[in-house]
């Protein structure tokens, strides 16, 4: 049976080092993000001069004075607006502080205090956790009295600060390292998965993650591009620890026009950098698409190991039938040939319903049992079985190169040299008598035996006696 995930990041709790967290708050545009990778020494969090770019929580590490925690980027808040995507944002903060064990407001010193302030503060006072309020855009020393006026928030000493400049951020990491609560260190647990969501926008990322956490841990909207950032979140599955890194939508380059687009769609490609493993989620009424071909491409040289997710699938006409018959198969075969023929790595198409909850678990199965192959190891002897069925099946080339011609190819001791991903080193008589073709024979057939479809394995073919003058050398 299929593990079944665990309802919340919480889930989590007692299988790694204990490690708080400290949510950003504040009215839009007031320099939260800006603020956050000054904090971090990162620029993870997306900086733009339009209001209102940073929609969904984000959580990026932090270490200051041999603590380290967590920094959780949330929504500007704006109590007044009316729109639902606003609504949504506020929820994503006030749960960023319900995770929290310490909450920054970060005001706009320049601005001077403001209607949202107050109402931030005045839920704040509400809230059982130590407030700090971070003054921002005080760049000089003339600039500091200007954090006295938020005195009248209630919330104690203001801490004059700027992102841009780096006054004041050392202060403020201070007065956060103090309000953390002390450290309860516990043993970690097995090597998590790193798994992340790409695709084009508007296929459902955010959902399937929301499905996969049993909770809304991330805006859903019919508007594309509500997620700009890759937003990191842990999950347990059975014993099993993974992290989802959902990602902004990408677009072809040409249609990038928007540059808060280029900065996310270039996020999500490092997302896929840092990943294990990478589910390129499709809409099942597109089918996949070039697009979605060229994104598991990216992915599968970024080095993921790589699925094909056709969320929607609910969708289709004849979703209710058994995948034995009717159209179902016949549609889910083709995508899968096509997928075959136009991607060497050879990843597999699954099929998935975000809102009904369809195959999920067998998704998230899937992608962890990826992941094991990422890091797993196969014993030589069997390895070198291998080798000598590849070769009864089909005789290896006889040479044509200059030095090589006439004499055919032979494989002599196979063995796994590296893993994530995995890599085979196999010793040959001649390393000019390899051909192309002969090669991803091999690499194919390692991929059929060991279920490494999707997995961006790496085959190293060594002359004998190679490795010995190099160490000799």
């Amino acid at each position: 049976m299929s593990p079944e995930p665990a309802t919340g990041p919480a889930a989590l709790d007692g299988h790694t080092h204990q490690v708080f967290k400290v949510a950003v708050v504040g009215y839009p545009n007031v320099g939260k993000s800006s603020l956050i990778n000054r904090l971090s020494g990162g620029r993870e969090a997306v900086v733009h001069e339009r209001p209102g770019v940073t929609r969904d929580r984000k959580e990026l590490e932090c270490e200051w004075n041999g603590r380290t925690f967590k920094l959780i980027d949330t929504g500007g808040v704006d109590f007044e607006d009316e729109d639902p995507l606003a609504g949504s944002i506020r929820e994503q903060a006030q749960a960023g502080l319900a995770e929290a064990q310490v909450a920054v407001l970060v005001v706009d010193a320049r601005a001077g205090a403001r209607g949202g302030d107050e109402e931030m503060a005045d839920l704040l006072r509400r809230s059982p956790l130590p407030v700090i309020v971070a003054a921002n855009k005080i760049d000089g020393p003339g600039d500091i009295p200007l954090a006295a006026e938020f005195h009248r928030l209630g919330l104690g000493e203001p801490v004059p600060v700027s992102a841009t400049q780096g006054l004041g951020s050392g202060d403020l990491l201070d007065r956060i390292v103090e309000l953390l609560p002390p450290e309860d260190e516990q043993e970690g647990g097995e090597e998590e998965i790193r798994l992340a969501l790409i695709g084009r926008p508007n296929v459902g990322k955010s959902s399937l993650v929301n499905r996969f956490l049993g909770e809304d841990r991330v805006i859903v909207s019919e508007r594309a591009g509500t997620t700009r950032d890759a937003i990191d979140m842990p999950l347990l599955v059975g014993d099993r620890r993974l992290t989802l890194i959902d990602t902004a939508g990408m677009r072809r380059q040409s249609k990038v026009a928007d540059s808060v687009e280029y900065y996310t769609a270039l996020r999500s490609q490092r997302a896929a950098e840092r990943a294990d493993v990478a589910l390129v989620v499709c809409d099942a009424a597109d089918g996949v698409t070039a697009q979605d071909l060229r994104i598991a491409e990216l992915a599968m040289k970024a080095g993921c190991a790589t699925a094909l997710v056709l969320n929607k699938w609910d969708l289709q006409p004849g979703a209710a039938e058994e995948q034995e018959g009717g159209r179902e198969r016949l549609d889910l075969d083709h995508e899968r040939a096509r997928v075959a023929e136009k991607l060497r790595l050879r990843p597999r198409v699954l099929t998935a319903s975000a809102k009904s909850g369809r195959n999920v678990s067998r998704v998230l199965s899937e992608a962890i049992a990826l992941g094991d192959r990422m890091s797993g190891r196969i014993p030589t002897p069997e390895l070198n079985r291998f080798l000598a069925e590849a070769t009864q099946a089909r005789q290896p080339p006889v040479g044509t190169r200059r030095g090589a011609a006439g004499h055919r190819l032979r494989l002599l001791y196979m063995t796994q040299i590296g893993q994530r991903p995995p890599r085979f080193a196999i010793q040959v008589n001649s390393r000019g008598r390899v051909t192309r073709d002969y090669a991803y024979f091999l690499e194919n057939r390692l991929r059929a035996r060991y279920g490494m479809d999707g997995v961006p394995l790496i085959i190293d073919f060594v002359e004998r006696g190679q490795r010995a003058r190099a160490r000799a050398a």
